[in-house]
């Protein structure tokens, strides 16, 4: 019960962060989180109260991916390595999204990829334990693969012909990877962050 409120509450600020401008109803984000109704609107009233949202708009965009990184349920973890790992994930046509170093390379463009990291389905491990295999040998390397929450995929998007994760999920993943990726998280919580100043109504 504990480990699926923390989804909950991850689920619910992934998408108020992905949707600042305050447009979802309280009912609708319940519904997107698989949440019940009456707990999230109690957590949304709690974000509230601490002057973190009104209504469903983000005031305090810093605030709310503290927030996240608190309440991170860590994923479970393959690691692998490979020769090239980018041609495998562009060849294959399983689900999966970048994050870390190689997200922020596409998107931002100050940090080296020196690790690949995704998401995938949990369902679809088997077939990428099998994929990853064989172009490569298991064991600590250069490409991790991350086994979560299904929702983790929220507000993914495309750079340069691979798929990454959202932007607030690439934030709180490089917080948690902790060393220079704290600076490039910070990087992007400005840009964000001043994206809100130029919402209607604030």
């Amino acid at each position: 019960m504990a480990e699926r409120r923390g989804l909950i509450r991850e689920r619910a600020l992934r998408i108020l962060l992905n949707n600042p401008s305050g447009t979802l109803s309280r009912y609708r984000i319940a519904k997107e989180c698989g949440g019940s109704y009456p707990w999230v609107h109690e957590l949304l009233g709690k974000l509230e109260g601490e002057g973190l949202i009104e209504g469903t708009r983000v005031k305090d965009f810093k605030g709310m991916v503290a927030h996240w990184v608190e309440w991170r349920v860590e994923p479970g973890r393959r690691e692998y390595m490979l020769r090239k790992p980018l041609e495998v994930l562009s060849r294959s046509d399983l689900k999966y999204a970048l994050t870390t170093y190689q997200a922020e390379n596409l998107v931002q463009n100050y940090l080296f990829p020196s690790r690949i990291d995704f998401y995938i389905e949990p369902v679809d491990l088997p077939r990428w334990h099998g994929l990853l295999t064989k172009d490569g040998l298991v064991g600590k390397g250069n490409t991790r693969v991350l086994i979560g929450d299904t929702r983790v995929f929220y507000g993914a998007s495309e750079r340069g012909g691979l798929n990454i994760v959202s932007i607030p999920q690439l934030i709180v993943d490089l917080l948690t990877e902790g060393g220079v990726c704290v600076e490039a998280a910070e990087m992007l919580m400005g840009k964000e962050a001043k994206k809100l100043v130029s919402l209607p109504g604030l």
